[in-house]
C-alpha cells in the first residue's frame, strides 16, 4: 500500500504557512512505514526540534483503479477517518530553501497517524458535508469542512490515478485546514469525524 498526501487543499492554511494557493492539487507520497497505527503513541524523532500536528480526512481506496472520471470516483472508496500528517517544520522550511524535496521532513517512520474507518454514510452530515477536528490536551486546536476543500474527495481521486495507479488498501490524506500547530513531549492528541473520537495518539 502507499499513502497519498494532499498539500495546500485549504486555503486559510495555505495563508496561515504564507504560501501560495495552488491552481491544482499538490501532491506527495509516504512510504507504508510512515503509518501510525492502533492509537500507538509517536516518539519525538530527534532530528527535529519543531514537531507540528496537521489533522486530515482519510480515504482508504477499496479497489484498483487508474484514470478515473469523478462521476466514478465514489466507487473506489467506502471508508473514512482522520489522520494526523506529523511534520517537522523546520526541517522542511530548510529543505524549502535549497530548493531540495521535503519528504524527508513528512515521511519519515511514524509520521502519519491513522485513525480508525468507519463507513463514509455514517460520516458525512445531512448537508453532505463531513466535519472533523483535532483535539490536544483535550482543547480544540483545528477544526474543517469538507466544504472548504479546495478540490474535493471526487477530484482528488480523479486527479491522483492519473498520475498513480490506485490500489486497494491505498490511503489518501487529503488535506489539513488552518490551526497547525507544534506538539510536545507529553501531549495527548485525538482526532474526530463530527463528535465520534476515531484517534489518540501521546506524544512521547
Amino acid at each position: 500500500m502507499k499513502i497519498i498526501c494532499v498539500g495546500r487543499n485549504y486555503a486559510a492554511h495555505a495563508k496561515e504557512l504564507n504560501n501560495p494557493i495552488p491552481s491544482q492539487p499538490i501532491l506527495f507520497l509516504k512510504p507504508d512505514t510512515a503509518q501510525l497505527l492502533d492509537n500507538s503513541p509517536l516518539y519525538y524523532p530527534n532530528f527535529t526540534k519543531e514537531l507540528h500536528y496537521e489533522v486530515e480526512v482519510l480515504l482508504k481506496i477499496c479497489k484498483n483503479g487508474k484514470f478515473i472520471q469523478p462521476k466514478f470516483a465514489p466507487e473506489y472508496y467506502r471508508e473514512v477517518s482522520v489522520g494526523i500528517d506529523f511534520t517537522a517544520r523546520d526541517v522542511q522550511r530548510r529543505c524549502k530553501e535549497k530548493g531540495h524535496p521535503w519528504e524527508i521532513a513528512k515521511a519519515w517512520n511514524h509520521s502519519a497517524a491513522i485513525g480508525q474507518f468507519i463507513p463514509k454514510e455514517t460520516a458525512f452530515d445531512p448537508s453532505g458535508q463531513l466535519q472533523f477536528s483535532l483535539k490536544k490536551n483535550h482543547k480544540l486546536v483545528q477544526e474543517g469542512n469538507s466544504k472548504n476543500m479546495l478540490t474535493s474527495f471526487d477530484a482528488l481521486i480523479s486527479y491522483i490515478s492519473q498520475y498513480f495507479m490506485l490500489l486497494r488498501g491505498d490511503i489518501i490524506f487529503t488535506g489539513t485546514p488552518k490551526g497547525v500547530g507544534p506538539v510536545d513531549c507529553g501531549d495527548q492528541l485525538e482526532g474526530f469525524i463530527g463528535n465520534q473520537s476515531l484517534l489518540k495518539c501521546a506524544i512521547k
